[in-house]
């Protein structure tokens, strides 16, 4: 990566007000350069301009920080560890869980723990429905995994009582709202502005109704 996505980087960061170390800032874009590079092989993304990638990628994960609930995290459907990587960088006191179940996905996101040598995630290889840890999550993270019912239905048993479901989402879902299960209700929708790009982007915040937990 050259220094002028390291400028790049910086003052996207510095626009959207986020206060980065220069090592996390190197971290960033190490990240994405190992995806560039895997990408020729595993498909990763669709995504080839460092600069889109910093907005798109690493900005767009960022903004959902301050929304985060609780120290154990799940990103589902993690794909290339978005937006996992970039909050477990940002955020190393919390623990996020990357579930995938593309083997060549979960190669890369290896890949990356040993390289950027980030010790707060854990990698899991399965499908939402087959996963039952030990231990439950107080929020279930998803980007570009599927439609809200969907998630729902498939990531629930993954929830402590009282956590939050957070899907991120391009245009205002209207339909997928709509199409929401019985048991569960909206908790709040945030428009997230991305300062330096026009991307339209939405976090819904979802959680179970109290009457209808286990």
């Amino acid at each position: 990566m050259s220094s002028d996505h390291l400028d790049f980087l910086q003052n996207a960061l510095t626009k959207n007000n986020f206060i980065v170390t220069p090592g996390i800032q190197r971290a960033f874009l190490q990240y994405l350069h190992l995806m560039q590079r895997w990408n020729q092989v595993y498909n990763l993304t669709t995504i080839l301009n460092t600069e889109e990638m910093i907005m798109l990628h690493i900005i767009d994960s960022l903004s959902i920080g301050p929304y985060l609930q609780g120290n154990r995290i799940i990103d589902v459907g993690t794909g290339a560890g978005l937006p996992g990587i970039p909050l477990a960088l940002m955020h190393p006191e919390k623990h996020i869980t990357l579930l995938d179940s593309n083997n060549k996905k979960i190669h890369f996101l290896t890949q990356v723990l040993i390289d950027l040598k980030i010790k707060n995630i854990e990698i899991i290889s399965s499908r939402c429905e087959n996963f039952h840890p030990e231990q439950r999550f107080d929020s279930i993270l998803s980007r570009a995994f599927a439609s809200l019912k969907v998630m729902l239905q498939t990531t629930q048993h993954l929830l402590k009582k009282h956590g939050q479901f957070l899907a991120m989402k391009g245009s205002y879902p209207t339909q997928e709202l709509l199409d929401i299960p019985q048991g569960f209700k909206v908790h709040a929708i945030h428009p997230l502005q991305l300062h330096g790009s026009h991307a339209e982007r939405h976090l819904i915040c979802l959680e179970k109704e109290t009457s209808w937990e286990k």
